[in-house]
């Protein structure tokens, strides 16, 4: 039987990243968000307006999306409630936010250097994918008391590294699900993928099928 609630949060389960990207004073800021998603080689994410990784972002247009596996949940969990924004902004400090000018060591992550944008890669996150910024979209636009607080970022993905250990045999380009163990945040609390449940009619159809034209320009680059 269903009731009518009301929710504070919709967080019904999505993907954790670690978001690098640079500061003004050329280190790097880490955060994990968990708005994300992807269509193609495009990513969609959402974010505070007034963070240090939105400043960074549209100010350099660059990025790099770590997405960490169940075993790497203590180092994220170590950046929750830090921020790089110094002062720390109003609406974190409510929440008990600390500033933290140096997240990778504060994560326990090594910065690794990407192949195409500045932002550094964090080694042990077993899929690395270096962005670059294509649009900006605001979100509650339409509403005076929540204007200009969210927006949603629209990134290009422009070369991806992947750990050996994730891949199917012989497939360097396919990614083996029942190897890959992304965390999750499901309403505010840490998840991980469970076995197969069962099989997928639409597993059928190639992943080729679905590539697009991004994915062959980085092919080619």
């Amino acid at each position: 039987m269903h009731q009518i609630s009301h929710p504070s949060i919709l967080y019904f389960g999505t993907p954790v990243v670690l978001l690098s990207t640079v500061n003004a004073d050329g280190t790097y800021n880490l955060a994990p968000i968990s708005s994300v998603f992807w269509l193609g080689w495009r990513c969609m994410i959402g974010i505070s307006a007034f963070s240090k990784t939105t400043e960074n972002l549209l100010r350099t247009g660059e990025c790099v999306l770590n997405l960490p596996s169940v075993d790497e949940v203590g180092a994220v969990n170590r950046l929750a409630l830090t921020t790089g924004s110094n002062p720390v902004p109003a609406g974190k400090q409510q929440k008990g936010y600390r500033f933290e000018p140096n997240k990778f060591a504060t994560a326990g992550l090594t910065p690794l250097p990407s192949d195409i944008v500045r932002p550094a890669r964090a080694r042990e996150c077993p899929v690395h994918m270096e962005a670059q910024l294509v649009s900006t979209h605001p979100l509650s636009d339409e509403d005076p008391q929540q204007r200009g607080r969210i927006i949603t970022l629209e990134l290009k993905i422009v070369r991806i590294h992947l750990d050996d250990r994730i891949l199917m045999e012989g497939k360097p380009d396919h990614i083996d699900p029942d190897k890959w163990r992304p965390l999750i945040m499901s309403f505010q609390q840490f998840y991980g993928l469970g076995e197969q449940i069962h099989t997928s009619t639409l597993a059928r159809i190639p992943e080729e099928l679905y590539q697009t034209p991004d994915r062959d320009r980085a092919t080619r680059a």
